[in-house]
């Protein structure tokens, strides 16, 4: 946690390399690799969330909410398991929420089976 508030230029001079580059301070830096994986994890999440949300929203689609949360939560919860960096847990934390949310009022509207197991 130290390094995050430390401010760039901190780090002795005897003690930087060439290759290394200061710090940029900023909340959503990057390590400057790719992470395909991550990356689409974080864009399914947050489909899958807005899915959720919009669709708890209308009582007859408890069915599309809550599956739709549901799955948006287990990956979500797996990519944040296998993020690298903080915008890529930004990014699963807003999916996160949005599922959670549309998965709850899916199954206060009548759940995962509502009306089609009786």
């Amino acid at each position: 946690m130290a390094q995050t508030v430390r401010p760039a230029g901190s780090r002795p001079a005897h003690r930087r390399t060439p290759d290394t580059r200061p710090a940029t301070g900023s909340l959503f830096a990057t390590d400057g690799r790719p992470h395909p994986f991550q990356e689409a994890l974080m864009a399914v999440t947050g489909v899958l969330g807005v899915l959720a949300f919009v669709t708890a929203m209308f009582h007859s689609l408890h069915l599309i909410s809550s599956w739709a949360g549901l799955i948006g939560i287990l990956t979500g919860a797996y990519g944040q398991y296998i993020s690298r960096t903080t915008w890529q847990r930004f990014g699963l934390i807003m999916g996160l929420g949005a599922s959670a949310v549309g998965f709850f009022l899916g199954m206060a509207n009548g759940g995962l089976f509502g009306g089609v197991v009786t």
